[in-house]
């Protein structure tokens, strides 16, 4: 009898372990169900601690600080919402510390809340040991959402192995002044193409597309919201003063259209202002736009020390506290790097300036994350050696070639020098400042290999033909040697002098004069192409042509007279008229990732054909600024005195090494039969009003592939529109000889803009449908349609 009692309550205490059990914490539960129950719980101290950053680095998470428990608590016994990375650490040390501080958090907190890791991941994983992809701007030129996609699921799992949840990528703003530093992040000038492109990635980070974080997947986060890509000056942070309707139909639209097609998990807000109010202290931009009208459940992120800036920067705010109030008030989450001004939503509340109510929600969106992420339900602590087996693969290096050999762009192809022959040329020149080191752009991990042109080319000919190599100029004297370290952290530029230059120079001349071809390999380095930070770290520029003397260099190598073909490194479109009238060829590489020189060579030598096409216009001169393809009728109307206005190399540009012949472009209306084409008009009611088709023939001897482009112009409307608009794109393969039928669905999305009232509309006119290979190539069809109104 004893027995039966004694195994009774031992079964009772068992029930009643198992009763008491939060919700929160039983995986079953829905994730509304378990944020509505830990929210309950918590106290006023724990909620803003939710809402609040730190930096790895400040303190460093090390064992001084782990061993130091009255430090440690008085930092973390309320909790964190997430912690920002730290980017001088090797990845030993980066899992050691975030599962010390995981631990803690799990164990020592009263509720066991988990904490987000952040990390950078722009164009791959921002750590070392990593596989570094083509700079965002080169990645675009593929116009290829489906590699992407793979590129990003790779990247996210990079990240996640390592213990990050959460990267603070990709960067969508569109950019309309490559004076910019951070022109190369950008995915270029046209917002569908940022939006679909970026779209993409958000896909590939997040393993789904309507924001379900997958299974080694991570949380995406949007760049930056909104404008930032057209800054005054070309200057970083500065104003973005335009139009409501400039904002909405070129900065805000790939927000949107990221919002719609993958639903990123969070949305950086910018520092710039629109209209005299900073992003982050926006009301109508973060809370009337994003939530209500887009209806967006996400996090909104600050940009580093951007809620800061209300007060140090911008004036509007008096104080850390005052900056908190309005941007808490404005709609953003959380406060990073370091949630300082955060610090204060506790006080806010308890004055009645911020209701319980609001803060609950904001606090809600960061564990409904946490939730999706699986950190709550995550048992096991970051393993190390699955980081190491990840780091750096066959697979990654496989990826980072193909988007290289993608991307990069045949500028110019004189007298179809390329692809070179092997056995044609028994000596061949590597030369110029970007052919021994392969920079990799602004916001790079560090990769396991990292294959330079000179490199990539040895490896091509492999004893064939003779590599000789020169200088020939340098760019700025302590940013162009192996390192450790990435350039784009270093601070103070030191520039070469002119006779330094000229002595190089003359080197590389007498070795152009031994070969039969030169490579020239010219450009901007990290340095000159980043983001501008702080008073000694800057990366906006105010010129567009070559700096160091490279312009000379081209000139006496041109003179040798020895055919020339010129590689350009950079992060934005450089004003060079004079060189791509003096030599033979141009490919444009961009910053294209830890693959660039194998990549190059595979394209020098015909293996590959090149495909990649701009997405951003070339300048003929910085003078020429702004110039993009999607401008108003009125705009460059007229040539200047000593210039046309016409772009160096238009959007959608780019060569390949055979032929495509593209048929006349046809109609196909909706509900009509096939045989029935042209501009005849359709019923209001509509909402895809057709198709157009288009067949696009190889007619050259070699198997490559083409990017065909759609645009779409409105001949009269209520408000002026831009001369033509991207709508579409496919890339196909076409064996020599095949012929492919492309078809682009006009529907609504493709005809509505924001009319002279502000609706969202498609108007009653006559459209023209343009399809070619590229902004400046195509032909027309129109289409006549009724009004169809949109809602927003």
């Amino acid at each position: 009898m004893k027995f039966a009692t004694l195994i009774c309550s031992f079964f009772c205490c068992l029930h009643l372990t198992f009763a008491q059990q939060p919700a929160y914490k039983d995986a079953k539960q829905p994730i509304a169900k378990r944020v509505t129950d830990l929210l309950s719980r918590m106290t006023l101290d724990e909620k803003v601690a939710q809402l609040q950053t730190m930096h790895a680095g400040r303190p460093k998470l090390d064992d001084k600080l782990f061993n130091n428990t009255p430090k440690l608590d008085s930092l973390f016994k309320n909790g964190m919402g997430m912690m920002n990375p730290a980017f001088d650490e090797t990845m030993e040390v980066t899992i050691a510390a975030r599962n010390r501080l995981q631990d803690y958090m799990v164990h020592k907190t009263r509720l066991g809340i988990p904490i987000i890791f952040i990390d950078e991941a722009h164009h791959g994983l921002v750590q070392r040991e990593v596989d570094v992809f083509p700079h965002g701007i080169g990645l675009a030129c593929s116009w290829d959402p489906a590699l992407l996609e793979k590129i990003y699921t790779h990247a996210a799992k990079q990240a996640r192995v390592r213990g990050t949840s959460l990267v603070l990528a990709p960067v969508v703003d569109v950019c309309r002044d490559p004076r910019w530093g951070r022109t190369g992040e950008t995915l270029g000038e046209d917002p569908y193409l940022c939006g679909m492109l970026g779209s993409a990635i958000v896909r590939g980070f997040q393993g789904s597309t309507n924001g379900t974080i997958a299974v080694d997947h991570v949380a995406a986060t949007l760049k930056h919201f909104s404008g930032h890509g057209q800054s005054e000056g070309g200057d970083n942070q500065a104003p973005a003063n335009y139009s409501l309707r400039v904002i909405r139909e070129a900065h805000m639209e790939p927000f949107r259209l990221c919002i719609k097609n993958a639903n990123p998990a969070g949305i950086m807000a910018s520092y710039n202002e629109i209209d005299g109010i900073p992003s982050h202290a926006n009301k109508w931009l973060l809370k009337e736009v994003l939530r209500k009208e887009w209806n967006y459940n996400g996090v909104v992120v600050s940009d580093w020390f951007g809620i800061d800036q209300l007060w140090n920067k911008h004036f509007i705010a008096t104080d850390q506290k005052n900056a908190a109030l309005k941007a808490f008030n404005a709609g953003v989450t959380t406060d990073l790097p370091y949630g300082v001004n955060y610090r204060y939503l506790g006080a806010l509340v308890k004055e009645n300036k911020i209701s319980t109510k609001a803060l609950d929600s904001e606090v809600a969106k960061i564990l409904e994350l946490k939730f999706r992420l699986g950190l709550f339900d995550e048992q096991q602590p970051i393993d190390l050696e699955k980081a190491r087996q990840n780091a750096g693969g066959t697979e990654g290096h496989a990826l980072a070639l193909k988007i290289a050999e993608e991307s990069m762009v045949l500028l110019k192809n004189a007298n179809n020098l390329l692809p070179l022959k092997k056995d044609q040329y028994k000596k061949i020149a590597v030369i110029g400042p970007m052919a021994a080191t392969n920079y990799l752009g602004d916001y790079s991990g560090l990769p396991s290999k990292n294959i330079s042109l000179l490199e990539g080319l040895k490896n091509k000919v492999q004893g064939t033909a003779e590599i000789l190599y020169a200088k020939g100029c340098r760019i700025t004297t302590n940013g162009d040697t192996i390192s450790q370290n990435n350039y784009q952290y270093i601070d103070t530029i030191i520039f070469p002098s002119a006779a330094e230059n000229a002595q190089l120079i003359d080197e590389a001349v007498k070795t152009a004069q031994q070969a039969d071809v030169v490579v020239l390999a010219i450009g901007e380095n990290e340095q000159l192409s980043r983001e501008t930070w702080g008073p000694n770290h800057f990366g906006d520029m105010p010129d567009l042509r070559l700096q160091g003397q490279q312009e000379d260099l081209v000139k006496a190598i041109v003179a040798t007279g020895k055919p020339v073909v010129v590689y350009l490194s950079h992060g934005r479109p450089l004003a060079i008229p004079s060189i791509a009238q003096q030599v033979t060829a141009i490919v444009d590489g961009w910053f294209m990732g830890e693959e660039a020189g194998n990549a190059f060579a595979n394209i020098l030598f015909g293996d590959v054909s090149p495909s990649g096409k701009l997405t951003i216009t070339y300048p003929r001169s910085t003078g020429q600024v702004p110039v993009y393809y999607n401008h108003k009728p009125s705009a460059q109307y007229f040539d200047y005195v000593t210039e046309e206005k016409s772009p160096l190399f238009p959007f959608g540009y780019g060569l390949s090494y055979t032929t495509f012949n593209y048929s006349k472009p046809r109609v196909i209306l909706a509900n009509a039969s096939p045989k029935k084409t042209g501009g005849t008009s359709m019923e209001p009611s509509d909402k895809v009003y057709g198709t157009v088709e288009v067949d696009v023939t190889n007619a050259g001897n070699i198997k490559a592939d083409e990017i065909v482009q759609l645009y779409i112009h409105q001949k009269v409307s209520s408000v002026t529109r831009p001369v033509k608009e991207l709508k579409d794109f496919v890339r196909i393969t076409l064996d020599p000889g095949q012929t492919k039928k492309v078809s682009f669905t006009i529907d609504a999305s493709k005809l509505a803009f924001w009319n002279a009232d502000m609706q969202y509309v498609v108007e009653d006119g006559i459209f023209e449908c343009l399809v070619g290979r590229s902004s400046a190539d195509i032909q027309k069809v129109e289409l006549k349609v009724g009004h169809d109104l949109l809602s927003k």
